[in-house]
């Protein structure tokens, strides 16, 4: 598929229609969530919360996508791809960002992480925007060029930094979250007035014109049906679901581990996801691309289930720092960000893809919104397992990932469905290497 960086390179620059749109605006992420989510745990325990607060809130957010989720193919279909992500897009972060700017206890975390649940309907309907009319050999490297964008977005971390040293934690994320609100309005317009409703979104507004809720729901038996009889479709969701579950439990407790049991000052937290995504992307120009030249992806999958398995075992063995962090604890998350780099970025491009190979074009809304809507129920407990974990010790939350991503190698190796019918034919016609 992915020949090599060059080829990734001509993929952006030739870029047409929603494609292009979707991923030429992605790098705004950079200068708005991404520079602010890494202070998130932290500054939630700076306002008195708990562990186990913030796990649960992990939990009440996964719970609440699982009500997003169910709801976004119906949604998507009713309103078209185009309308449903920017409308969905300022309920799930606009809104969120303002509630988190203000936020005084444990009930503005909470009113945010409801909200912010809309994000399943937006991540499904953006996925539809970008894909449907995309060739079908191009959307590996389409999900990789997003996954570069977010990660080279991340070079405007020192902003945080800078702002955090001056200012304080809590005054400075403050500020980051009022930015973040006004930056992805920006970015929501931008996408809207740059992309069109796509062919198959004509189709399925024109279809549900004038339907009842009720009838569109009852639709779903028939869109789990093609779920159910799809076997690339079903380990699609397994990896998934396990990728979604590690990203839950790093993403909230990542931060507050290397701060409070690895004693690192917070005007560093932000330089880590910044050097996270950097390497990242240098990957996706370099090594990745070299691992994914074959139709036949579960290789890459056993390098990606591997490698982030390597990653949070370094973490877990990382001495815990009786003052300020020494040089050995940098060397150690120095390991730790060079194999979670490739770890994390290989899943993420490789969950994304698997489930838009499989699944059913004729129905990828609705089929999409039940897989989403698994993924979210089958991760959402691992939010407050974590948080119960790290109540007792700080590296626990990553024994557990580490257990996850053991279970998703097993999984790849033992049950693993090609994403063509024919392999020995998808082979023989995939482009030379270049």
């Amino acid at each position: 598929m992915v020949t090599s960086g060059d080829s990734l390179w001509r993929t952006l620059v030739g870029l047409r229609g929603n494609p292009r749109a979707c991923v030429w605006t992605e790098p705004l992420w950079g200068l708005s969530m991404a520079l602010v989510l890494p202070y998130l745990s932290v500054f939630m325990l700076s306002l008195g919360l708990h562990d186990s607060q913030i796990g649960m809130l992990a939990t009440i957010g996964m719970v609440s996508q699982v009500g997003f989720g169910l709801a976004g193919g119906i949604i998507t279909d009713r309103m078209g791809r185009r309308a449903t992500t920017a409308w969905f897009d300022v309920a799930a972060w606009v809104i969120p960002c303002v509630l988190w700017a203000f936020a005084q206890n444990f009930w503005f975390f909470l009113a945010a992480s409801l909200v912010n649940g809309a994000l399943q309907v937006t991540q499904n309907s953006w996925d539809c925007l970008m894909v449907e009319d995309a060739e079908r050999g191009k959307i590996t490297r389409i999900y990789s060029l997003v996954k570069v964008a977010a990660d080279c977005s991340a070079l405007f971390a020192p902003i945080a930094a800078v702002l955090v040293a001056q200012l304080g934690l809590e005054p400075a994320v403050r500020i980051l979250f009022v930015n973040a609100a006004l930056v992805m309005t920006v970015k929501i317009v931008w996408l809207y007035r740059w992309s069109s409703e796509t062919r198959q979104g004509k189709v399925r507004m024109e279809q549900t014109r004038g339907q009842s809720v009720w009838r569109l729901l009852a639709g779903y038996r028939g869109a789990l049906g093609l779920l159910l009889r799809s076997r690339g479709s079903l380990l699609a969701l397994v990896v998934a679901a396990l990728t979604a579950a590690v990203t839950l439990v790093n993403g909230t407790f990542w931060q507050v581990v290397v701060s409070q049991h690895l004693h690192v000052p917070d005007a560093l937290l932000p330089f880590f996801p910044m050097v996270r995504s950097m390497l990242s992307a240098l990957f996706f120009f370099t090594l990745i691309p070299r691992l994914t030249t074959s139709v036949d992806l579960k290789r890459p999958t056993l390098w990606g289930f591997g490698v982030y398995l390597a990653g949070q075992l370094a973490l877990v063995a990382i001495p815990a720092a009786d003052g300020a962090a020494t040089a050995g604890t940098f060397a150690f998350l120095a390991l730790c960000l060079l194999l979670d780099s490739f770890g994390a970025g290989m899943l993420f491009m490789l969950s994304e893809s698997l489930v838009a190979l499989h699944v059913d074009e004729a129905e990828r809304s609705r089929v999409m919104a039940i897989q989403r809507t698994c993924v979210m129920l089958a991760a959402a407990p691992f939010g407050w397992v974590a948080g119960w974990l790290s109540g007792m010790d700080r590296t626990y939350p990553f024994l557990l990932t580490a257990g996850l991503l053991a279970v998703g190698l097993v999984v790849t190796w033992a049950r693993w469905v090609p994403t063509h019918a024919d392999l020995d034919a998808a082979l023989a016609a995939q482009e030379p290497a270049t």
